[in-house]
């Protein structure tokens, strides 16, 4: 991102956070930006003297992102539900735009996060470039010419593998410049899990089965597979999420319909098959490269590129392995548990641990692998601020969520 906004015109990235602060000043250096115009620091009137000198600041604290006047906006981009719940709030709290390049944390608490946003005059927003944000431009562009979306979805370039792990994956891992935790999140289905609930949240489309179908199809069969089961595709329902391991990724694909026989009859004259379903098809999704617009959209325009409206689906965690009584479970990629994205009201009803809330709880009962985490046979770390945003996030009524 800092690479992509220094050769935009009209933004600029001034401030950076990392635990590890030679990371963000060896990006510094790569732009040629002199050691002497980079300023490290954790006290915000020193962050504030040198941003109105015109420096560059570095500091290992995310949360004095939000309290540095001369920044319009932060975009957090750890991963981590906690610290993303962590900063986000913080900017809110501080009326500061806050772009989210993490899913784990809006799936969590995300409601939340744009409810307290809109009451503080601020916007929260996840980010365009990740799967979620240019999903939701694709569903918005058929709904807008009316079309009925039957289904959204996503590519995955890999078959899942629920019991990935950090040594399962650091070889692949390293070759590739990844952290290995990161690659097995990826590989375990945490990450699709994760973007689609966000997808569901903002559309109310839902997964039609607990982990979706998640079939080998490719770019030509989607728009006969991911159908009603009465047209002889898999779906039990209209209105799903969905993902395929086939030669899709790093595309994002919209299956739709239309009742009107002339619109069917352009369809196919603008060679878009015999119908009745339809594929729109986005052959990519460029990641941190996109985020800056999602951050114009926001600071300029004062857009939300997607935001959870209702909590329509909910992740879930479930063990990789046998887990016993007393064991703590660690982040997201971790070699405890896996995620399954489920319906919320099934979720709810299974008393399931929410992905965002099982890192750093403690196993109650055994659970054998694939078994589910649940409140009968586990405690999330209440201390966690996420912990709390969600308790507070539940108390929000249906009525006042997703205005």
């Amino acid at each position: 991102m800092v690479h992509i906004t220094h050769q935009m015109p009209g933004m600029r990235i001034k401030a950076l956070a990392d635990l590890d602060p030679e990371r963000p000043r060896r990006t510094l250096a790569a732009l040629r930006i002199p050691e002497e115009m980079i300023i490290v620091t954790n006290r915000r009137a020193e962050a504030e003297k040198a941003l109105r000198g015109e420096r560059y600041v570095v500091t290992e604290d995310g949360e004095l992102l939000a309290q540095l006047e001369a920044l319009e906006a932060v975009v957090e981009a750890t991963g981590s539900t906690e610290m993303g719940a962590r900063v986000a709030w913080a900017c809110i709290q501080h009326r500061k735009n806050v772009i989210m390049l993490n899913v784990e944390a809006d799936v969590t608490v995300g409601i939340l996060l744009d409810h307290e946003a809109r009451r503080q005059g601020c916007v929260y927003t996840v980010a365009s470039g990740d799967e979620p944000g240019v999903c939701k431009d694709l569903y918005d562009f058929a709904c807008s010419l009316g079309f009925e979306v039957v289904c959204v979805g996503k590519g995955k370039n890999n078959p899942v593998n629920f019991y990935a792990n950090p040594d399962t994956a650091r070889e692949e891992a390293l070759s590739r410049g990844m952290n290995p935790k990161m690659l097995a999140a990826f590989q375990d289905g945490t990450k699709t899990m994760v973007e689609m609930a966000a997808v569901a949240n903002a559309t109310g489309l839902v997964p039609d089965v607990p982990g979706m179908h998640g079939l080998k199809v490719d770019l030509e069969a989607l728009h006969r597979t991911y159908v009603p089961k009465s047209d002889g595709g898999v779906l039990d329902q209209r209105g799903c999420v969905e993902y395929s391991t086939g030669k899709v990724a790093p595309g994002v694909f919209v299956i739709c319909t239309s009742a009107d026989p002339r619109v069917r009859q352009d369809m196919k004259f603008l060679a878009m098959g015999d119908g009745p379903y339809y594929l729109l098809y986005r052959p990519y999704h460029l990641c941190n490269i996109e985020t800056p617009i999602s951050v114009a959209e926001a600071v300029i325009y004062r857009e939300r590129t997607i935001v959870p409206k209702h909590m329509v689906a909910e992740v879930l965690a479930v063990a990789k392995r046998d887990l016993k009584a007393g064991e703590l479970v660690g982040d997201v990629g971790g070699p405890e548990v896996y995620h399954r994205i489920y319906r919320y009201e099934e979720a709810t009803a299974l008393k399931g641990i929410p992905m965002g809330l099982a890192t750093g709880g403690r196993l109650l009962k055994d659970v054998p692998r694939d078994g589910l985490l649940s409140t009968e046979n586990f405690a999330p770390d209440t201390t966690r601020l996420a912990w709390r945003l969600r308790q507070q996030q539940d108390r929000i009524p249906a009525s006042e969520s997703g205005r």
